[in-house]
């Protein structure tokens, strides 16, 4: 069972390390993480312990555990943000006080020293005890403000896990215990002057020394600092959760529900499966639905990341936090409360920031024995400055006050959860759900990725490509004949065919004495003519002359696309090419790999001609087609033996296996689907440019962790000698409390600061269409033992569909070439099956009245 617990008392790594080890000791627990920022805990346990163990444990480590309350139906509606402002309000609050009292507290006790006027009153020694006691009266206030640094400070060291709170209260207590000496001893000297038990000169010299070292400005302005450098601390580390409260933001109070024939607005938690629900232009979609009435188009950027409205009809899935654009309609609730996309968004980034990353484990490690190795080192550096000045108490409580102060492992607990939890919210603005802090850590050390072709690389459906009628047939004769003897049949090749016919508005023709032929077509009678579709074979028993279409049709099969025969009346009629085309972003996506020196493998069950064809026309490293759904994992496993680090992507059904054995599965055109088990990151678009983009960020992520590990532990390794007062003897350098307090928020700022700036990460996207290949050179691409070639040529001049048949027309007409023009690029792609030189390529071109700018 995984349980999430809300842990109290949380104040730096080093807490969140001895809770994490207590639960961990727990019997049947086999995995926690703790979220510092989000004060909370994952557990994972089994059925030998339960929630009380777990929360007896946190309570024994001297902290304070509990379930989270119900969330109700609807996704968690206690926001990150509202808990976040409670805390800033009491933490500015309680520094705005301390510096009330701090203020004349300074003035008082270090006025003389910065040449500002005091009374006459202050610098008489005879006056020392009054002065020293308002002091004392002053610093009593902070104390008592920020009364939790010894409440939970003393209480962790009780239980032998000294935290932050632990350095600031030990150092803090021993100033204030200083200046409380001090009190005494300046009564007594003060009393033994004034009744000449002693050298009346000699005792107010006394009095006069131990006034200048009371020491309770240190501990105001310790506890002042501290409280103001972990104000600025949590208001920067409030934005980090900013994703997770904005997809919260995002779902609609209330819905439009039809009750009874009407129209009833009720709150969103009492919206029930197949409720009807109504949605005006404008408004929120509540839960998740399918439409049944009306249509409209809905932004869906908020889920999905995809700027363009998409056009929703009756039978299309609608998401919840989505907005509705132009038209009403009617749609039938399908999952609500925690069931919907939304609610599963923010569990997923919810958990993602609360996991730990490899790398954060030598934080954690490093946190758990900092603290009592720094106390250590305190007591070890005031006992060797008591020693080597000859008994001077004052040097030595300055060194050891300031090694504790400056030594709080703020900087370092932060480092890592910070940019982590940045990073995963940037990922789900940009319709990517990352499950876990080790999958985006992971990814940037992938080497290989291994892509499926069907609906990760293609549309996942099939279109039609190519039209090529006889002499004597237009293209819509020959598209209408064929859809309408297409339409009766239940092969996945006809709705293709139909569909292209209903997108060019072609009427279709009844079908008489219809007849479906297993592994050879179909045939029937269209206005009285006998028609045959299907492959080379069907028309070949029939005694129909192929009339050189055998050649056409060998053309377009070798090009991975699927030739159907049209014949009427014993003549041929033409080819219809039909074949699962690319999407738009594939290319660039397997170009933007590589060019992060990542190697590219095309995986498919299609047979090796199909494969080769795609990938070719991607550019992809290395295809392996023929692969069974079950082998796809084999695969993956053998890469890996190889020492490749390798990332899976599959649209996370029958690639299940693979993505579970890759070291980051990827589940891509998940759609609303956004908990696929078996994957490490899901991609709520169809693109695989978001997979290009889950890598980019996980380089920038770990970029920001290392920076931010180095310089808190540079900070460390600086700031503890420089208190220490190590450099005393060479240099006279040594650091006072007031500035280690200073020095050690300042640092946690600059950690936290430095992690926000990954909110500015922006995906990298490449204008060029071309293929990174140097001009005259082919890339060789490998199946199966064959190659082939392709080359890139850029064309001026094309201006429409006409251009570009005309061009494919030319180069296609060469032996030896397979050629696809795309109009959008004012490119074509060449395929090469021998050897031809540029010169006959140009030339075709210029021929046909266009310009070859360039061919690669």
């Amino acid at each position: 069972m995984k349980q999430k617990f809300n842990v109290t008392g949380m104040t730096c790594s080093a807490c969140s390390a001895h809770v994490e080890k207590a639960v961990r000791q727990v019997e049947g627990v086999d995995s926690v993480s703790v979220n510092l920022l989000g004060n909370s805990m994952l557990v994972e346990y089994g059925g030998k312990t339960g929630p009380e163990q777990i929360i007896q444990a946190v309570t024994d480590a001297g902290y304070g555990a509990s379930l989270p309350g119900p969330a109700g139906k609807a996704a968690p509606a206690a926001r990150p943000a509202d808990a976040m402002e409670e805390e800033l309000a009491g933490m500015k609050r309680r520094f705005l006080t301390s510096l009330v009292f701090l203020a004349p507290l300074f003035y008082i006790a270090m006025g003389h020293m910065m040449g500002w006027p005091l009374p006459a009153f202050f610098h008489q020694p005879s006056n020392a005890l009054v002065v020293a006691f308002l002091q004392f009266l002053l610093t009593l206030p902070i104390l008592y403000i920020n009364r939790k640094y010894y409440t939970v400070g003393f209480k962790t060291l009780w239980h032998r896990a000294p935290n932050m709170d632990s350095l600031i209260a030990l150092g803090s207590s021993a100033a204030v215990l200083y200046g409380v000496a001090a009190l005494f001893l300046i009564a007594w000297h003060l009393g033994r002057a004034a009744y000449g038990a002693g050298d009346a000169a000699a005792e107010l010299a006394q009095v006069e020394h131990w006034a200048m070292d009371l020491y309770f400005e240190s501990a105001g302005m310790i506890l002042t600092l501290i409280t103001l450098g972990k104000w600025l601390e949590t208001r920067s580390k409030g934005k980090t959760s900013q994703a997770i409260t904005r997809l919260m933001d995002l779902a609609p109070k209330t819905a439009m529900v039809l009750r009874d024939g009407a129209e009833v607005e009720v709150p969103v938690e009492d919206v029930a499966v197949d409720d009807l629900i109504v949605v005006r232009p404008g408004g929120r979609i509540p839960v998740d639905g399918v439409v049944t009435e009306g249509a409209s188009s809905v932004d869906e950027s908020a889920l999905t990341g995809e700027s363009l409205p998409v056009e929703k009809l009756p039978g299309a899935k609608v998401a919840a936090a989505s907005i509705n654009k132009s038209g009403s309609f009617t749609f039938r609730a399908t999952q609500v409360g925690e069931d919907t996309t939304l609610a599963q968004m923010i569990r997923l980034v919810d958990e993602a920031a609360s996991s730990k990353a490899p790398i954060a484990k030598l934080a954690d490690k490093v946190a758990g024995v900092f603290v009592p190795v720094v106390i250590a080192i305190a007591v070890v550096t005031a006992a060797v400055w008591l020693i080597a000045t000859g008994g001077d108490v004052t040097r030595a409580l300055t060194a050891g006050v300031a090694v504790l102060v400056i030594s709080c492992p703020c900087a370092l607990g932060l480092a890592t959860p910070v940019a982590i939890m940045v990073g995963t919210g940037k990922g789900a603005e940009n319709g990517i759900l990352i499950k876990s802090a080790e999958a985006l850590e992971t990814l940037h050390t992938v080497q290989t990725v291994v892509l499926d072709k069907t609906g990760t690389l293609t549309q996942g459906k099939p279109v039609v490509t190519d039209c090529r009628p006889a002499p004597g047939v237009t293209e819509e004769e020959l598209l209408c004949l064929a859809a309408s003897l297409e339409k009766p049949s239940e092969h996945p090749l006809a709705d293709a065919i139909t569909a292209e016919a209903q997108a060019r508005n072609i009427p279709l023709a009844p079908v008489e004495d219809f007849l479906a032929t297993p592994g050879r077509g179909i045939r029937g009678v269209i206005q009285g003519q006998q028609l045959l579709a299907g492959n080379r074979a069907m028309l070949e028993e029939a005694g129909v002359p192929l009339d050189g279409f055998d050649a056409v049709a060998e053309g377009l099969a070798q090009a991975g696309k699927t030739p159907l025969y049209f014949a009427g009346d014993g003549r041929m009629l033409g080819v219809v090419a039909v074949a699962d085309t690319p999407k738009p972003t594939s290319a660039e996506a397997v170009r933007a790999f590589q060019a992060m020196g990542i190697d590219v493998v095309m995986l498919t069950g299609d047979n090796a001609r199909t494969a080769e064809a795609v990938g070719r026309q991607l550019g992809v490293n290395r295809v392996v087609a023929e692969v069974l759904p079950q082998d796809k994992e084999k695969t993956v496993a053998e890469l890996q033996a190889q020492g490749k680090r390798v990332a899976m992507v599959g649209d996370g059904i029958n690639d299940a296996p693979a993505l579970a054995r890759a070291d980051v599965g990827l589940a891509i055109g998940a759609g609303t689907d956004v908990a696929i088990e078996s994957a490490d990151v899901v991609l709520m678009k169809s693109d695989l440019l978001d997979a290009v983009t889950a890598v980019q960020l996980s380089r920038k992520v770990i970029r920001n962790i290392k920076e931010n590990l180095f310089w808190a532990f540079i900070y460390n390794i600086i700031g503890i000698p420089l208190a220490a007062g190590v450099w005393y003897p060479l240099f006279q350098l040594q650091l006072s409390p007031m500035f280690g307090a200073a020095a050690m928020s300042l640092s946690s700022v600059c950690v936290v600061s430095n992690a926000l700036r990954l909110k500015f990460f922006r995906p990298e996207r490449r204008e060029s269409p071309a293929a990174p290949v140097s001009e005259g050179t082919p890339k060789s691409v490998e199946t199966k033992g064959t190659s082939a070639m392709t080359k890139t040529m850029s064309i001026n001049g094309m201006m429409c569909a006409h251009c570009q048949a005309h061009v494919e027309k030319a180069l296609n007409a060469i032996d030896g070439v397979e050629a696809k023009v795309n109009l959008e690029t004012k490119t074509a792609t060449l395929t090469l099956s021998k050897d031809v030189s540029d010169d006959v390529l140009r030339g075709a071109v210029t021929e046909a009245g266009y310009e070859v700018v360039s061919i690669q």
